[in-house]
């Protein structure tokens, strides 16, 4: 007899800060139930230590590849706002392979006619109009602003809070009408930022596990099986 496992939404952080891991993790949290599918969150261990150039983007392809070679799932994540490599991966797998930011911006764009983004680092924004260019959604960005600083920097409660509501202000200021948080390592300060701007916020891997929820939980097909 063969029982059917629940199914699995897998999120890939492909720097290998595990705390960068974390917080997305915390960030996802609300979405699991007892009854649902799981959803996990695993550091890609050979990845860059974070993103913030066109090298660090394509270092974490191989290394994204393989942790989907090596992990089964039904629906994986690649859970960086600039969604590395997401053609390459789909290569690997049968099953679909989402990026956070381009779920972000479908997000975005079922609650404001424009958005607007925070980014990581001044080199984030050409990657995320490479993805906007793909999915059609450029002529729809109100504007794209840098903080132009680290991971870690955002990682810490308060550090960078400040900063980030300021952001988001010149953002509203600018015709957005949400706004797109454009790294991972934003999460924690997502309801603070939506609170200040007044405008909905999107924390990209939260959008994304909302999406993989709408695919594994209607369909039967499951990834794992146990006998």
């Amino acid at each position: 007899m063969t029982a059917i496992a629940r199914a699995r939404v897998l999120l890939l952080n492909p720097n290998r800060s595990t705390a960068c891991s974390a917080g997305i993790d915390a960030a996802i949290a609300g979405f699991r139930s007892p009854a649902g599918p799981t959803i996990d969150v695993a550091t890609v261990a050979d990845g860059p230590p974070g993103i913030y150039s066109w090298q660090d983007w394509h270092a974490a392809v191989p290394p994204l590849c393989r942790a989907v070679a090596a992990e089964r799932a039904d629906t994986y994540l690649i859970a960086c706002a600039s969604d590395p490599g997401i053609e390459a991966v789909r290569e690997v797998t049968p099953r679909p392979v989402l990026g956070v930011f381009r779920c972000a911006v479908a997000t975005a764009l079922l609650r404001a006619e424009r958005f607007g983004v925070i980014a990581l680092v001044d080199a984030s924004i050409a990657r995320h109009a490479l993805a906007l260019r793909a999915i059609g959604a450029e002529p729809r960005l109100a504007a794209e602003i840098a903080m132009n600083t680290s991971i870690e920097a955002l990682l810490d409660p308060q550090a960078t809070r400040a900063a980030l509501v300021a952001t988001g202000q010149r953002l509203v200021e600018r015709g957005a009408g949400a706004v797109i948080l454009g790294c991972t390592g934003m999460a924690g300060h997502r309801t603070a930022l939506e609170e200040a701007l007044g405008v909905p916020v999107i924390e990209p891997c939260q959008a994304a596990v909302a999406m993989a929820l709408g695919i594994v939980v209607p369909g039967t097909q499951n990834a794992s099986r146990a006998a």
